[in-house]
């Protein structure tokens, strides 16, 4: 919550029924901001690690770092991670086999960078580039129950205005988080905005995505994929 990036605080709600009542709001404990964009995931001992991140009040300053907390949402604690010379936020965790996890984040250097964990998040490899490009803009990704990773991203490079490199968003899938081949596009366009994505995987294996278009309107799409 709050006017802009630089000074706002995160709040939380509960449910017990699925979601059909909620609690009164809590307020996270101080200098704790809970996912920032992107959704957090849950480990096999209970404990919920969230991608956050931080931006300067000058605004000169971009970094990622993760936070975590137990099942019930309670004992937080930060995990910094060396973000180099990059300026970085709203991260997303894919999850890989034996405990290896991904951070895929947004960048003002014109592509998706990475970080890798191989200890279940407690710690991690400072940032890298990959191969794909970003316009300064948001995506998502997601572990599907296959193994695979899918990501949602827009794969322009930066123009002179803020807005431009957002008029083509992708899909693209992945075996190993290394390497991306892109399946679907959701939009190509000379011009417009279509950004901030996100994406999820349902009990049944479809796969929801909604974004924002032009900055007035959020489309959403269903998709199934065929198996490997």
């Amino acid at each position: 919550m709050g006017l802009n990036p630089r000074s706002w605080w995160a709040e939380y709600k509960t449910s017990v029924n699925n979601g059909q009542t909620w609690s009164k709001a809590h307020q996270l404990p101080k200098d704790f901001l809970g996912p920032i964009k992107n959704k957090p995931i849950q480990l096999a001992d209970g404990s919920i690690l969230y991608p956050s991140s931080t931006e300067s009040q000058d605004e000169k300053t971009w970094h990622i770092h993760i936070e975590k907390s137990d099942a019930k949402g309670k004992n937080w604690r930060k995990i910094n991670i060396n973000c180099d010379t990059f300026g970085v936020i709203q991260p997303s965790i894919l999850i890989h086999p034996k405990g290896k996890l991904q951070l895929l984040c947004r960048s003002r250097q014109n592509v998706i960078v990475e970080s890798w964990s191989a200890d279940g998040g407690e710690t991690w490899s400072k940032l890298k580039p990959t191969q794909l490009p970003n316009p300064n803009s948001g995506s998502d990704a997601v572990t599907l129950k296959d193994g695979r990773q899918l990501l949602v991203y827009n794969p322009l490079t930066a123009g002179k205005n803020w807005w431009e490199g957002r008029s083509v968003l992708k899909l693209a899938i992945s075996t190993n988080g290394e390497n991306w081949e892109d399946i679907y596009t959701l939009e190509n366009h000379l011009k417009g905005e279509y950004s901030y994505p996100a994406i999820i995987q349902d009990e049944s294996g479809n796969i929801h995505i909604s974004y924002t278009a032009e900055r007035k309107n959020i489309n959403y799409v269903e998709l199934k994929l065929t198996e490997q």
